[in-house]
């Protein structure tokens, strides 16, 4: 089976599911894209490591597993999506060490926030694509990647209700004021609250 790399489109918070979020890859070859539900914890480790501007003061534990590695000459070379099952993505990290490849199963969110560190790509197989890939540039399919199969439930309106206030408190402030409350929530280590505010000073630059 031929193996398709995909890129990390974005992160968005799940409206049908309380505390949980949908990371959206990308497929390089084609427009599909693939939905997959993940933790508020791998979803925060995933978006420090997007954003470089933003250093936690402590290891979180997949800059810790990359130290660790690092330490014993371990290096993770790729990362890959290898099966689907009931909704499921399961996942591997390539990983070599003094010319020798190890293969370790890992959470899809693990190996991602992973793969980031270590700068390794990340492939899925076709059939998967196949199985689970949306178009979100198709009109005649939902644009919204939560009525997928994998994110079946029902809408919150409290979290939907949440969100748009953080964005409009955050709107109303100043760039300093930002930047002020931006290094408090890091120093804090509440990484959700800073990728916002990030958020919110990128688009004014």
């Amino acid at each position: 089976m031929s193996l398709a790399r995909l890129s990390i489109k974005g992160i968005s918070y799940s409206q049908t599911q309380n505390g949980a979020y949908a990371l959206l890859l990308s497929d390089m070859d084609s427009d599909r894209q693939l939905p997959i539900v993940i933790g508020a914890f791998e979803a925060q480790s995933i978006a420090i490591a997007l954003e470089k501007e933003i250093k936690p003061p402590r290891p979180l534990t997949h800059d810790l597993f990359k130290t660790f590695a690092e330490r014993f000459q371990i290096n993770v070379k790729q990362v890959i999506i290898h099966k689907l099952v009931d909704g499921i993505f399961y996942s591997s990290l390539i990983c070599e060490r003094d010319g020798i490849e190890e293969t370790i199963d890992a959470r899809t969110s693990d190996a991602i926030a992973l793969a980031l560190r270590f700068d390794a790509p990340i492939f899925t197989y076709k059939n998967i694509l196949d199985k689970a890939g949306i178009y979100l540039g198709d009109k005649s399919q939902s644009t919204d990647v939560y009525s997928s199969e994998n994110l079946k439930s029902q809408e919150t309106s409290t979290s939907k209700e949440q969100k748009t206030s953080f964005k409009s408190e955050f709107s109303k402030m100043t760039t300093k004021k930002l930047n002020e409350i931006l290094e408090k929530a890091v120093n804090e280590e509440d990484y959700e609250k800073a990728a916002k505010i990030r958020d919110e000073i990128s688009k004014r630059s």
